[in-house]
This record gives C-alpha cells, sequence and structure tokens, in this order.
C-alpha cells in the first residue's frame, strides 16, 4: 500500500514537472504566461493551444489559485480544492509522461 502511494506521488510530481517545463518553455517563446484561452488563431493554433493546456493546465490552475489567494483574498478552502484538482490533473498527465519515457528507454535498449 505504501509503495502504491509512494508511486503516485512521483507520478503527480512528475506530471507536475512536466507541466511546468512546458508553461515555461510557452512563456519563453511567447513572452506570457500560459493561460486557459482558447480565442483568435486557426486550426493549427487551437490545436496547439489545446495540446498545451492539456498538460500545463496544472500549473495554469495554481498559479490562477495562488494569484486569487493573495490578490482577490479567496479562502483558503478554494485553495485546497484547487490543489486537488490539479494533482489529480497531474496524476493523469504524469502517467503519459511516464508511459512516454518508458516508451523511449524500451526502444533505446
Amino acid at each position: 500500500m505504501l509503495g502504491e502511494i509512494a508511486i503516485a506521488g512521483y507520478i503527480i510530481a512528475a506530471g507536475f514537472v512536466a507541466a511546468g517545463v512546458i508553461a515555461s518553455f510557452y512563456q519563453l517563446v511567447t513572452a506570457q504566461p500560459a493561460r486557459f484561452d482558447f480565442s483568435g488563431g486557426g486550426f493549427a493554433s487551437g490545436l496547439a493551444t489545446i495540446v498545451i493546456c492539456m498538460f500545463a493546465g496544472p500549473v495554469i490552475l495554481m498559479r490562477n489559485a495562488l494569484r486569487g489567494r493573495r490578490i482577490e483574498r479567496r479562502p483558503l478552502g478554494w485553495l485546497l480544492a484547487t490543489l486537488a484538482i490539479a494533482s489529480g490533473w497531474s496524476l493523469c498527465s504524469g502517467v503519459v509522461v511516464m508511459e512516454f519515457a518508458l516508451a523511449i528507454r524500451a526502444s533505446l535498449v
């Protein structure tokens, strides 16, 4: 039981790190932070935005929640609920990242 919890924690961390790397790369390229904005552009731009939001979503959520807590004085429960959602999202994207890493590792051996 403790081993499964440790693995889940590792996968959540891997998903959140991947989200941070993608959000930081997006900010490096576009000079603006990643956000949930699906307006404008064509089909390719919309598809790229969806893919970026799929993987950078936990970082966007937590950044918005921390700003809401600090600036708008939202309650602590709001922040904890956002943390739970971001953790679940990181778990899902972390599984994808880990499967991708394991597939690359298997192809190199």
